[in-house]
């Protein structure tokens, strides 16, 4: 099977005519996600997967759920060591639990829809044009590369800058209250931290800056979250919120660090320790 027709087997078609890369309804959908993106460094696709599908692909993230890797911890916003020395108003020094977690790639079967979105060639084409880059490469992290983010009841995804430049997710399973994206649209930059402005959100003063998302079953989002300060807010009711994470890179090869992949999955693979030593940053900000 070619990577347009399956593609055309789990996205809508009609609404993002995606398996014809050189048509104009391509174009406009990139064009329109590339405006949102420049906007505020976010855009959400509603019902990206068919209507048909959405019922499939939350039981199916349900099924692999119980697999998730489960660690409250104590962080802060910029995951480096809360008992890093800070001057006393740095908002590292800011802290929160955090207890969401993460399945694996290695427990994601092949023929899910989302391992099946992920790792379709003409789907990462899509990505790549969206953020304007040339291509993007699927993580040679055999954990981190594709994963079902878990948030169970009670519990939050705390404001947090990502590690990444760019962010591809998929809602699918939505709780029955809470569990809002929120994210303030390039509150830093390469260039500048913006102590100030970060602390203001994290002490709760700065909701100006906060914008809100509420996301269902089957919308895709792609978002510029290495410079925009996010989190997903408490999970209220009985039902755990799941939203699988694709992950890709500008650059082939990219493995995640040994501490971190522990944090996230509690193990590690003899590629990590491989890997270990070899990372790349993007820029100097303190995460």
């Amino acid at each position: 099977m070619g990577a347009a027709e399956a593609l055309g087997r789990v996205i809508d078609t009609r609404r993002y005519p995606l398996t014809e890369p050189d048509g104009a309804g391509w174009d406009s959908a990139v064009s329109r996600t590339r405006a949102a993106l420049a906007e505020s460094g976010c855009c959400a696709l509603p019902d990206f997967i068919r209507p048909s599908l959405q019922e499939a692909l939350s039981a199916e993230c349900a099924t692999i759920a119980p697999r998730a890797h489960y660690d409250v911890e104590t962080v802060n916003a910029y995951n480096i060591d809360v008992g890093s020395p800070l001057p006393d108003d740095h908002p590292g020094r800011i802290t929160i639990e955090r207890g969401n977690a993460f399945v694996a790639r290695d427990h994601i079967p092949a023929d899910f829809i989302i391992h099946r979105l992920y790792s379709n060639e003409l789907f990462q084409r899509f990505v790549a044009a969206c953020f304007g880059l040339p291509r993007v490469h699927e993580l040679a992290d055999p954990l981190s590369g594709l994963c079902l983010n878990v948030v169970n009841p009670g519990m939050e995804h705390p404001w947090h800058f990502d590690t990444n430049e760019f962010t591809v997710s998929l809602l699918t399973r939505q709780s029955e209250d809470g569990g809002v994206f929120e994210y303030c649209p390039n509150i830093r930059s390469a260039e500048a931290e913006n102590f100030g402005d970060v602390r203001r959100v994290l002490t709760g003063r700065g909701g100006d800056l906060v914008r809100r998302l509420t996301l269902r079953p089957g919308d895709l989002q792609l978002f510029k979250g290495r410079y925009s300060l996010h989190r997903v807010s408490t999970v209220d009711g009985n039902t755990a919120r799941h939203t699988a994470i694709f992950a890709y890179s500008e650059r082939p090869g990219v493995i995640g660090s040994v501490a971190r992949t522990k944090q996230l999955f509690g193990r590690v693979l003899p590629e990590h320790l491989a890997a270990e030593g070899r990372a790349v940053r993007v820029d100097r900000l303190l995460d």
